[in-house]
């Protein structure tokens, strides 16, 4: 590819970007002239019409779709490979974004992250809450926070907590309305608070363990969130029956706002971990928050309330 022909390739993604050639020039830093001639060389060397533009509007061509859907993750992972020769010549710096579910930021903002901020100035962080299971790549992040067993096979994984439970619990106006489950087939009389995973749309199906199978069910409820604290403040109003992890529902269960049931069939979890994709380790900045959480992870694990099992 000739360098006029990678300009013109520049030229046409941030047309599409802004749908406008002007502001696609002001973004360039060039003459909307010039960013058109750029467009009818790309054209003229595919040999078939990417924009169709009337006085109003630029859109794209079927055929423009079709090569916009194969030049943008090009030019990206163009653009990435010089943030990395970049980062090399100094200190760690950019941005680091970090995927974590909502319940597990709490036990981040704090001595971890502070202590990161303060060993390395020049690195930005953002921290996207997202109780769903992100895709950290698709979604532009460096790394993420989750359990253990949802992560994807290619991830590299550094335990940050020891293994704990997933449990089901309720508020004690609740049970003493509506009566105690027993078995897990008691859960369809009852009201559950659903989650919807952000990712995927889904309603997530709790999980339960009773010695010998894993039971994996659908259940009922009246209630639909898709945040742990929204789904914590429902049930600690007494809106019905919650299952999420126990690190984030101890504190409500030891001091009484919330009351464990079905306890002999919490399912246990390895814990939570940090990851991220392996080619992405060659990022300055990601290397050095790896290496703090390597030391780090002692100290986020003891901010985390601890069950009883």
């Amino acid at each position: 590819m000739s360098r006029n022909q990678l300009d013109a390739v520049v030229a046409f993604l941030h047309v599409v970007e802004h749908r406008s050639f002007r502001a696609a020039a002001a973004d360039l830093g060039v003459s909307p002239s010039a960013v058109s001639q750029l467009v009818r060389t790309l054209e003229a060397s595919a040999g078939v019409t990417l924009l169709s533009r009337t006085t109003r509007s630029v859109g794209l061509t079927e055929a423009g779709a079709l090569f916009l859907e194969r030049a943008q993750p090009a030019v990206d992972q163009l653009d990435d490979a010089f943030d990395v020769v970049r980062e090399f010549g100094g200190r760690p710096s950019g941005l680091l974004r970090l995927n974590a579910p909502r319940g597990v930021i709490p036990f981040l903002i704090g001595p971890v992250l502070d202590g990161f901020a303060k060993a390395h100035p020049d690195i930005e962080i953002e921290l996207f809450a997202d109780d769903g299971f992100a895709d950290i790549v698709a979604g532009g992040f460096d790394a993420g926070i989750r359990v253990g067993e949802y992560l994807q096979a290619d991830m590299v994984a550094l335990r940050l907590s020891p293994p704990f439970r997933f449990c089901i619990a309720a508020a004690p106006d609740y049970l003493a309305a509506r009566g105690t489950p027993q078995r897990p087939e008691d859960l369809k009389a009852h009201d559950c608070i659903r989650f919807r995973q952000t990712s995927s749309g889904a309603i997530y199906r709790w999980e339960l363990d009773d010695g010998e199978r894993e039971i994996e069910m659908s259940v009922a409820g009246r209630l639909i969130v898709n945040d742990t604290p929204t789904m914590l403040a429902a049930a600690r109003r007494g809106a019905g029956l919650i299952y999420g992890a126990e690190p984030t529902i101890a504190e409500d269960l030891a001091d009484g706002r919330l009351v464990g049931v079905l306890e002999s069939y919490w399912p246990h979890s390895p814990g939570l971990f940090l990851y991220y994709p392996s080619r992405a380790q060659a990022l300055p900045k990601l290397r050095v928050f790896i290496d703090f959480m390597r030391g780090a992870a002692a100290d986020f694990a003891a901010q985390m309330p601890r069950g009883g099992g």
